[in-house]
């Protein structure tokens, strides 16, 4: 048996908006040649893939499962989380003020899991100074067509800084 796709899990366990939404969210990280990788260790049997772009993390995903606000499974629960790049393509982002607000709304406060982090940190993330920040930094609980939008553009940014890292700088569109 052939392990599922996140696309075929999508489809089995969400329906109506999520469903569309997250179908929508994972058909764009595809046409950016994301890499998807079932989640590993204390993953392994959750729902939650690990999406990379040249062997670098660019964000989490976590279909109906835990890992919601509530911590509970939700029938219609999915996740985005991004990764911990650090904060220097936040300061040179061109993101418009909507959008920024949009990120803002979904910083991800340490909730002190107890897994490998010793609590949150201070970032400044798009010229906003925030403290007790995850290491991922963003995440997106369960969320609308504007966050899942913002949550493209930030998948972009990362897409970006990786290039650049690599000596090939994208043009931002």
């Amino acid at each position: 048996m052939s392990e599922q796709t996140i696309e075929n899990h999508i489809n089995d366990v969400l329906a109506g908006d999520a469903q569309k939404l997250a179908l929508d969210f994972v058909t764009y990280l595809r046409v950016q040649e994301m890499q998807f990788e079932r989640g590993t260790g204390y993953w392994s049997d959750k729902r939650y893939w690990m999406v990379q772009y040249r062997n670098e993390y660019v964000c989490f995903i976590l279909v109906n499962g835990y890992g919601s606000v509530s911590h509970m499974d939700e029938p219609e629960g999915w996740n985005i989380w991004s990764d911990d790049s650090g904060e220097d393509w936040f300061a040179s982002s061109s993101l418009d003020e909507h959008m920024k607000e949009i990120a803002w709304k979904n910083v991800d406060y340490c909730g002190h899991c107890g897994g490998l982090c010793d609590g949150g940190t201070y970032k400044t993330i798009f010229g906003k100074e925030f403290n007790s920040v995850c290491r991922t930094t963003f995440r997106f609980d369960n969320p609308n067509a504007e966050a899942v939008e913002c949550a493209k553009r930030l998948v972009e940014l990362r897409k970006n800084d990786i290039e650049a890292a690599n000596g090939c700088a994208l043009k931002e569109g």
